[in-house]
């Protein structure tokens, strides 16, 4: 593992934050890979501090244990980054002003898509062979489902939640009653962040929200939602301006407004896979009975009790 997968895991490490994870669990294999990083220099101090004894590991080998996401780093770090966003990305400039033509709604969305899936900073910003991400779903639908950026599946299919966090997102959808194609489904961002390689993932940057924010609310607009349900920390302070950053446990399942619009903010989809606990599947399902509730769904008594069984066991 080098320095440009080291710096790759720290910005899953990020994301996962920014959902609410406070701890992963690591294999044996990846703390034995972790070890070897140790600075050769470190590992020689220690053996000098402990002369006639085997030098001894800083990461223990038995059990797994969680490895703690750090809220912040060093000043110097925090320094560094600083001085990183006060610089302007002018790529990003100017934020691109929409008003939407007259007409039906197929045709002003028609119309939205064509001009986002050929916004020059938008695939500009793609990364290489990739496609444009833009909103699918019903142009009626009553529900919003707001997401954060696209990852590697999405931005090959030009389409949202089509991944494992997707295929998630599509049996909650069924859970409550609907068809993913009765909803809508967008995203905060219209391309996966650049990494500089072919894998990993990184929030996007306040810039490059804002600059795909008005086609958000375009969006929006054309659908005319009952109500928004804002998945993940990077969409809720996409949409609300909100720092996240070790508050989603605090924030989720709380009502909020977008443009006099009820939001219901909840964990992503992928947070449900990194943190696949009967709990968190119960919370979000809580979030998403009280959005039924607000629009007057009929919510069984199947429904009610979903994950409760298994909670009541564990």
């Amino acid at each position: 593992m080098d320095t440009e997968l080291l710096r790759k895991l720290g910005d899953e490490l990020r994301l996962l934050q920014a959902e609410g994870v406070e701890s992963i669990s690591l294999s044996d294999e990846m703390l034995s890979v972790l070890e070897k990083q140790q600075p050769t220099k470190q590992k020689a101090a220690k053996e000098r501090d402990t002369p006639g004894q085997a030098p001894q590991s800083s990461i223990a080998k038995s059990d797994p244990e969680p490895l703690k996401i750090p809220e912040g780093g060093s000043s110097k770090t925090n320094a560094s980054q600083n001085q990183k966003s006060a610089k302007v990305d002018e790529s990003l400039l100017p934020i691109p002003e929409i008003e939407l033509p007259e007409g039906t709604k197929p045709e002003k969305w028609e119309w939205l898509r064509d001009r986002v899936l050929n916004c020059p900073v938008c695939r500009d910003h793609l990364n290489p062979g990739r496609k444009v991400v833009f909103g699918v779903g019903s142009l009626d639908a009553d529900i919003f489902f707001c997401g954060e950026a696209p990852g590697a599946d999405e931005e090959t299919l030009g389409e949202p939640f089509v991944g494992k966090a997707g295929e998630l997102l599509t049996g909650m959808i069924r859970a409550m009653g609907l068809q993913r194609e009765s909803v809508y489904i967008g995203n905060i961002m219209n391309w996966r962040p650049q990494t500089g390689n072919a894998f990993g993932n990184r929030p996007p940057t306040e810039e490059e929200m804002a600059f795909c924010l008005p086609y958000l609310k375009a969006q929006i607009d054309v659908v005319q939602p009952k109500v928004i349900v804002a998945m993940g920390g990077t969409a809720v302070k996409g949409l609300l301006g909100i720092d996240t950053r070790g508050k989603m446990g605090q924030l989720r399942g709380k009502w909020k407004e977008f443009q006099k619009t009820p939001l219901m903010i909840t964990y992503h989809p992928s947070f449900l896979l990194h943190q696949d606990s009967v709990s968190s599947k119960r919370k979000v399902w809580e979030d998403l009975l009280a959005v039924m509730d607000k629009l007057g769904m009929e919510i069984t008594e199947k429904q009610k009790n979903y994950f409760l069984a298994a909670l009541k066991r564990s």
